[in-house]
């Protein structure tokens, strides 16, 4: 039987790249965008909020540059309900920023990053006074493969976390392919990271780009290390690859209103669940019902339903589950509580 473990799950701790971000204020072109709202964003930065949100105390780790976007980042993080006691200032080099581009055939992102803050993140941060601490004490480290293709330092830093003995901290990893980010790199790093870890997280497309394979027992094969593989098939489904076996959980019905950010949505809502001790069915449909969220809303994290209507899908028939629309509206569903 699937857990409901109560109480502190315990503090998580992102460690990452949070860039400042600029948001046109319609679609179009750049070159044809009349103005833009400041926000900031970042794989890593994303599931802390997200974990937050969920309830689940969360910090964040990495550097931001001696500038305005630096001061947003931070502003945006802790505003957000997110620990930025472990984030530092780099007075020489600026903060990452990514522009995004609406238009008709979906959001294109921009990225100015080389020689950013954020990529100069390396292992003497584990003896930093402020931030060992708090990878030291966390429950959960997060991490992804967009640091480790930063910088040789974040990449560095990637493995030192993934080395450190465990105790009962897990350590999650979520693929995150950037191709373009690993034009200059040597993308087969990856798979030694990936197998090093307690709790991976890819889509199915990445695992086929980077792995050769999307399909579970053969992903399980290549990587035999981490307790739990979790393959998301975008809006499909998703499937966890345990010890005891794989769970696999369609996704819900959503009116899309953005994609970017669900991804990270959905890691959150995974996370979450297995720090409160969950079942895998149980995490999986928190992921997706979290990805659900954030689908809805032109932004890239978007407020979780209430917690009675999360609790009533969480325990849903099949059927029900299968029943279940989220739109920018609310969520109608077969299960009378969740509907509105």
């Amino acid at each position: 039987m699937e857990g409901t473990r109560s109480g502190n799950p315990g503090t998580a701790v992102c460690v990452g790249e949070t860039m400042a971000v600029l948001l046109p204020e319609r679609p179009g072109p750049l070159e044809d965008v009349p103005s833009f709202r400041h926000s900031s964003g970042g794989a890593e930065a994303n599931v802390a909020r997200g974990l937050v949100a969920l309830g689940v105390p969360a910090a964040w780790v990495g550097r931001v540059g001696d500038d305005g976007f630096g001061s947003r980042v931070l502003r945006d993080l802790a505003a957000g309900g997110v620990d930025v006691r472990g984030a530092s200032v780099d007075p020489e080099r600026p903060t990452g920023l990514y522009v995004k581009e609406a238009g008709p055939s979906g959001s294109v992102l921009h990225y100015y990053r080389d020689g950013s803050a954020g990529s100069a993140i390396g292992p003497g941060m584990l003896d930093d006074p402020a931030t060992g601490p708090l990878l030291a004490d966390a429950r959960l480290v997060h991490l992804s493969g967009i640091t480790a293709a930063l910088s040789d330092s974040a990449l560095a830093l990637t493995r030192a976390l993934l080395a450190r003995p465990r105790g009962d901290r897990l350590v999650s990893f979520d693929l995150n392919w950037r191709p373009a980010l690993w034009r200059r790199r040597d993308p087969a790093v990856l798979r030694p990271l990936l197998d090093a870890a307690d709790i991976v997280m890819l889509g199915a497309d990445e695992a086929t780009a980077v792995l050769g394979t999307a399909e579970p027992d053969a992903l399980r094969a290549l990587l035999p290390g981490p307790s739990v593989l979790v393959i998301k098939d975008d809006a499909h489904q998703a499937t966890a690859v345990t010890r005891d076996g794989t769970v696999t959980e369609p996704a819900l019905n959503v009116e899309v209103v953005e994609p970017i950010g669900a991804g990270d949505a959905f890691a959150a809502g995974y996370l979450a669940g297995t720090l409160r001790g969950y079942g895998p069915r149980r995490r999986l449909r928190l992921g997706h019902l979290a990805a659900a969220a954030t689908l809805v809303v032109p932004g890239d994290h978007g407020p979780p339903p209430p917690p009675g209507p999360v609790e009533a899908l969480l325990s849903a028939s099949p059927d029900a589950w299968a029943g279940t629309t989220v739109s920018a509206s609310g969520i109608t569903s077969p299960v009378e509580e969740t509907t509105s």
